[in-house]
């Protein structure tokens, strides 16, 4: 058994610490395995851990580039001898079919998200190309129900396999007091004892930032600090906005703006309450809950997609309607008024759930163990 992974590129992002978390438990297991893609910061990663990375521009949508990828990755399994490739977005998968069909090796795809179905006369049948391999990974079942109402395909082909957090990573102990409270204060600049609201997320209008910003104007706790962690990828004026937003809030909360953190452990462990506020459109899965929870952190998410499945409301964590500022603002203040005791009953609920069902290690055991299935 030899895989060979396929993938946009290597920037930031789920899909692509998916593929280094795979990467690193077939080099773990002893099989050998690699990774094409256009590149990024994150091959870095690839390296350190010796596994090899194909340069190949399989980023784009050009539907030239996308039929001569074919005729690289099928040159590219012969000469290095794969059994199995395992892609993971639609363009590489028209790529990797096509491929297949050139050199007579199978493949799989994983399903990261709900892709959008409109025009349906042309996005239907892109999307399904998902769809065509040996198997499809879905990795909630929120997203396995959308994939069997939307492209109505073969359901025994489909292998729900949550996303996981690295819990020898985020734990309740990953981060010592004294090292969270000096981040606390000497970097984001909070009082000791204001309790921090933390929503990590890029910045985007989806993921809910002006809901957040709304529910603190609501709030009857108006000493709290908030964090609001991403980048923008650009998006100045929907960052502006928001800027603007938590000028007009009341003096006694603080917002603070950050780009996205490699120690991102650290922030939550300085932070008393995690927020995913996504409203448009659910999370396909929403990594940041379950790494939240997995370090034992009270987490408020919106309630559908993925975040149903990862949150037991009121028992591992708490449901809000999506976009509703006003709810969300109360969940808020109910959490800051709890007495001790009824938040630790829910931190501990929330670490066993992650250790017992959304793991890193139980994700790759999961796929390994489909791997060798088809093998």
């Amino acid at each position: 058994m030899k895989i060979l992974q396929v993938l946009p590129s290597l920037q930031t992002g789920g899909v692509e610490r998916g593929t280094l978390e795979i990467a690193h438990a077939l080099k773990e297991a002893g099989i050998p395995g690699a990774v094409a893609s256009q590149g990024g910061p994150m091959t870095e990663g690839l390296e350190a851990m010796g596994v090899p990375h194909f340069t190949l521009p399989l980023a784009s949508k050009n539907p030239l580039l996308i039929r001569r990828n074919a005729f690289r990755l099928a040159e590219l399994v012969r000469k290095e001898g794969f059994t199995l490739m395992h892609v993971r977005s639609r363009a590489p998968a028209w790529s990797v079919h096509w491929a297949s069909k050139m050199c007579g090796v199978p493949w799989i795809a994983t399903f990261h998200g709900v892709y959008g179905t409109s025009p349906s006369f042309l996005k239907i049948p892109y999307n399904r190309i998902m769809l065509k391999g040996l198997r499809t990974i879905c990795v909630s079942e929120y997203v396995r129900k959308h994939v069997i109402e939307t492209y109505r395909p073969d359901t025994a082909k489909l292998v729900c396999i949550p996303r996981g957090a690295d819990t020898d990573f985020f734990r309740p102990d990953a981060v010592s007091p004294d090292v969270a409270l000096a981040k606390k204060t000497l970097q984001y600049r909070f009082a000791p004892e204001t309790p921090v609201i933390t929503l990590p997320g890029r910045l985007t209008r989806w993921k809910g930032q002006t809901v957040f910003i709304e529910a603190l104007s609501k709030m009857r706790h108006r000493r709290v600090g908030a964090l609001i962690l991403g980048s923008d990828q650009g998006r100045f004026e929907y960052s502006e906005h928001l800027r603007e937003m938590a000028s007009r809030l009341s003096e006694d909360t603080r917002v603070v703006f950050r780009d996205y953190t490699r120690e991102i452990h650290v922030v939550y462990a300085l932070s008393d309450i995690v927020v995913n506020a996504s409203s448009e459109q659910p999370e396909a899965f929403g990594r940041t809950i379950p790494e939240a929870q997995a370090m034992g952190k009270i987490v408020v998410a919106t309630a559908h997609g993925g975040a149903c499945e990862t949150i037991e409301d009121g028992k591992t964590g708490f449901l809000v309607p999506p976009g509703d500022a006003s709810a969300m603002a109360e969940k808020l203040d109910e959490i800051l008024d709890s007495s001790p005791e009824k938040l630790d009953a829910i931190r501990a609920a929330a670490v066993e759930s992650v250790r017992a069902k959304y793991s890193v290690e139980k994700m790759c055991e999961s796929t390994i163990a489909l791997y060798r299935e088809l093998a």
